[in-house]
């Protein structure tokens, strides 16, 4: 019994001497001049400053060649109110409205059942293209907003459209 109530200070000991030594090996790990670590999330140290951590910009890469500039005529379109289970497409109109080709990359809905479809053509400057969009309302109620993705050799390297739809539930269903 003795041997059980002498054990539980030591333990503390050791977990107090190992928590200090963690946290003071943790500030001296790096040196100053080290690059940081790409692990690591920006941290946001002035008040009121807009934290520029976006998961998706990490996935665009720069464009290699010439950039161009798109434009389009709306970047959001709402579906109004729908029945549940209900599909529906938008056709969004651009323009390449700089002075190179415009190469559209990768086009990506912001989830399964908003699913773009880009131009794989190159349009050439001063040209419009069509990138249609379809919503499939099946297992979603209430308000909906959804984004789409389009990368391209543009400045800058994404542009997004967002579609929104209310989507109605019939009663008892």
């Amino acid at each position: 019994m003795n041997l059980k109530f002498s054990i539980i200070p030591i333990l503390a000991l050791l977990f107090m001497g190992c928590a200090s030594e963690v946290s003071n090996d943790t500030a001296v790990s790096r040196p100053a001049n080290d690059a940081q670590d790409s692990r690591e999330l920006p941290v946001n140290t002035s008040p009121g400053q807009k934290d520029d951590f976006d998961p998706a910009r990490a996935n665009a890469a720069a464009p290699a060649g010439p950039t161009t500039t798109i434009s389009f005529a709306n970047y959001e379109h709402d579906f109004g109110t729908l029945a549940q289970g209900e599909s529906v497409t938008h056709m969004f109109e651009f323009t390449n409205s700089g002075n190179e080709p415009l190469i559209i990359d990768n086009c990506k809905g912001s989830c399964g059942c908003t699913v773009p479809k880009c131009p794989k053509e190159p349009i050439q400057p001063g040209e419009k293209g069509l990138i249609e969009v379809k919503f499939n309302s099946k297992g979603k109620k209430n308000q909906q907003t959804k984004k789409v993705t389009i990368n391209g050799n543009t400045d800058p390297a994404q542009t997004f459209l967002t579609i929104k739809a209310f989507v109605e539930v019939e009663p008892g269903a």
